[in-house]
């Protein structure tokens, strides 16, 4: 099924030198052509250590989660042959790379445009999310819900995306409002999109917008701020 297919994989990461190296290795390596990591002016080793595992590292000094996912954008768009899906994921281990498989199945079976890994469909260690980050992604949800009558549960960091539905998109927010940009986004061009639950664990180290309470309240705004200004 795959033996055609082109995916890379692109991976903002900050800080992230001690769950860089397991991350990396979780991905299905008979499945994916690249994985990018996009060092977003780390000052640990996550560079070195994803080298050290393989991955192609791009340096992004100007901080914001949008940021490196753009730069890892304009890395792929001047490649001479693009792929045709673009899988992300956190860079924290939280997510389950192993579990791509299932998350690009709906595109490959379905034709879907875009599919969202759940967390709130899926299953949830104790302490992986914040209750601030569930409420927040309720809120979030429903508001797309209302607002442009698409059914999201989550705005999950784990997604594959069509390589050309993602250029279509225009995605241009440099830090929190990434994901929640990209599905309002969908959802006005009436993409077709759908998730698949995945498992969601408790993150190596400190988050740097949960963890803090000036990072919840700025990404609070942020996506909150996203949802209404492209209305």
């Amino acid at each position: 099924m795959y033996d055609r297919l082109k995916i890379d994989v692109i991976i903002p990461a900050y800080n992230e030198e001690k769950s860089i190296g397991s991350v990396i290795s979780d991905i299905p390596s008979d499945l994916v052509r690249e994985v990018i990591v996009c060092n977003n002016n780390s000052t640990d080793n996550t560079r070195d250590v994803a080298i050290e595992y393989g991955a192609f590292v791009l340096d992004e000094n100007r901080k914001g989660y949008g940021s490196a996912c753009l730069k890892g954008m304009d890395y792929i768009a001047q490649k001479d042959i693009k792929p045709d899906i673009v899988v992300f994921l956190d860079g924290d281990y939280s997510d389950h790379p192993d579990e791509m498989p299932a998350l690009i199945q709906p595109i490959l079976e379905q034709d879907m445009d875009m599919v969202i890994g759940s967390r709130a469909l899926g299953t949830l260690e104790r302490g992986a999310m914040q209750p601030q980050q569930i409420f927040g992604n309720w809120l979030a949800t429903n508001l797309i819900r209302l607002l442009y009558g698409y059914e999201f549960t989550d705005l999950g960091p784990f997604r594959a995306i069509k390589y050309e539905s993602l250029l279509s998109l225009e995605m241009a927010d440099p830090d929190f409002g990434w994901t929640v940009e990209m599905q309002v986004k969908a959802a006005k061009q009436k993409m077709k999109c759908t998730e698949v639950p995945v498992k969601y664990r408790r993150r190596i180290g400190v988050s740097k917008v949960s963890g803090t309470l000036k990072g919840t309240v700025l990404a609070g705004h942020k996506i909150l701020w996203t949802i209404f200004k492209l209305l």
